[in-house]
């Protein structure tokens, strides 16, 4: 290579080259004629300047090979690919070294994305090789074991449907935290009683969370099917397409029952003038959705099978679905409950523990945003749509790749963030407000005997308060308290709640 500037490798080259239209790769390669190696990150995306030593050559199998190697693997980006080259070029390519490593993971991947056969006859020798490799990625253990190419399958899905997910410096920090013991060390602190106790309020709380995060306020009724579900949640596995219609059915106003997927072109967006929607996220078209759905269910078996960690797990399933967005109305509320569903069946929630994970997510919007934009923002820079005067929308052209091979890394991060917000803060919270009640309820009765539901009221207009009674409050529901005996009242409960 001769040149006097920085020159695009790997994916990159390849994009530009063919011109792709595809969602960026985390890792962006360029190769310069001069100086040393050199990486810049932001915002998570990272781009490394290479010296003119790792130019890997000028064809699309070499961009290819140099991209499996510094780029990482991008299932998106060599689906789109492979719709774009020769297959008579990537065989070719691959013949010129059959039995390297790299060439029969491309050879792999080209015929599962694409569901065609090169012209290649299959190996008969060789050591098997691993399509992912367990030190760079979350994998599938053992793994498939594929004869063509000799090579073990340890994706996390497959053709319809395969999250990616890199083992990042975060990630490898929370394997090395029994989240289960922190649970267990958390509760083992209180009594059993109000344990039992704290089961209400904690299902409850993420009922109300969970409905608060979209602004929508829930009648008694469909509060207490929510609820139900949570308590099912531990019991049995709901990724079906049968129990998650019937969990839509269960948690939506019961105008908007599905019973079936979706038949809409459906969109995530908000009215800002008459006529004029802002929208933020366009949907898979429905005639994508039994295939993506499917392909969700097949890899929720895999990653079972597979021996992968519960949060990797919860992450790639639960927002899968959503992106997916497989219902008219009720699928943020279903993302989090195969949060709850999933994280149950993989024991990482003690038995009999409601886990307030849509709290953490509530009171952290910010962050629960950003797991959901790092994928929708540039996605919306991709797609093309037309909405009509009603609000009706289409979208031309093929967008199903781009919600099939979707890089969740960073919506696996942000699940170990929420679950650790979870454990450090949300059980704890709820927890020490029922002991501090129960504290400050016996020291208000030694001062007045009064029922417990004035007990109740005085301790929570206290604590609206800040920590005493208006006299407003005081006229209206404590007239029969003297001065002495209310001044007393407030101490206890400023004492019982005191940080």
């Amino acid at each position: 290579m001769e040149a006097t500037q920085n020159q695009l490798a790997g994916y990159a080259f390849l994009i530009e080259q063919y011109r792709l239209n595809i969602l960026p790769n985390w890792h962006r390669s360029l190769v310069s004629p001069t100086g040393i190696l050199r990486s810049t990150v932001q915002d998570g995306q990272v781009e490394s300047i290479y010296p003119q030593s790792y130019w890997p050559g000028d064809t699309t199998g070499h961009h290819l090979e140099f991209a499996l190697k510094y780029d990482g693997v991008n299932l998106g980006i060599l689906s789109t690919l492979f719709d774009s080259v020769a297959p008579d070029e990537i065989a070719a390519w691959i013949s010129s070294k059959p039995t390297g490593k790299y060439a029969r993971r491309i050879w792999f991947f080209y015929e599962l994305l694409t569901g065609r056969e090169l012209p290649l006859s299959d190996l008969i020798t060789g050591n098997y090789i691993k399509v992912l490799e367990a030190d760079r990625y979350y994998t599938a253990a053992p793994g498939r074991r594929v004869r063509r190419q000799r090579v073990m399958d340890n994706l996390l899905g497959g053709r319809s449907f395969c999250p990616v997910i890199r083992r990042t410096e975060k990630l490898a920090a929370m394997e090395q935290i029994d989240l289960r013991k922190q649970c267990e060390e958390v509760v083992t602190v209180y009594p059993p009683e109000l344990l039992r106790r704290a089961l209400s309020y904690l299902y409850n709380k993420e009922t109300k969370s969970s409905f608060e995060i979209e602004h929508v306020k829930p009648s008694p009724s469909r509060t207490e099917k929510f609820i139900g579900l949570l308590e099912m949640a531990e019991h049995k596995d709901f990724c079906e397409k049968p129990l998650l219609i019937d969990v839509q059915n269960r948690i939506v106003d019961p105008r908007f029952l599905d019973t079936d997927y979706r038949t809409n072109q459906s969109y995530v967006g908000q009215s800002i003038s008459y006529q004029k929607q802002l929208v933020h996220y366009v949907c898979p078209k429905p005639d994508d959705l039994t295939d993506l759905m499917d392909g969700l269910f097949s890899a929720h078996l895999t990653l079972q099978e597979g021996s992968v960690p519960a949060i990797i797990h919860a992450a790639a399933i639960s927002y899968g679905f959503v992106f997916i967005h497989p219902f008219e109305d009720g699928n943020g509320r279903i993302h989090r409950f195969l949060i709850h569903n999933i994280l149950s069946l993989c024991g990482a929630i003690p038995r009999g523990l409601m886990f307030p994970v849509s709290a953490a997510m509530l009171k952290n919007p910010a962050l629960y945003d950003h797991s959901l934009e790092v994928f929708s923002n540039p996605l919306m820079r991709l797609i093309e749509y037309e909405l009509d005067d009603l609000g009706q929308m289409t979208v031309p052209g093929e967008i199903g790749p781009w919600y099939r091979y979707i890089d969740m890394t960073a919506q696996a991060e942000a699940l170990y963030d929420f679950v650790k917000i979870t454990i450090e803060h949300e059980l704890v919270e709820e927890l020490d407000f029922l002991a501090n009640y129960d504290k400050t309820k016996q020291a208000i009765q030694g001062i007045v005997d009064m029922p417990d539901r004035l007990i109740d009221l005085f301790i929570q207009l206290c604590l609206q308060n800040n920590g005493r009674l208006s006299a407003r409050k005081r006229e209206s529901h404590f007239g029969l308290l003297t001065d002495g005996e209310l001044a007393n009242m407030e101490d206890a409960v400023r004492a019982g709640y005191e940080r």
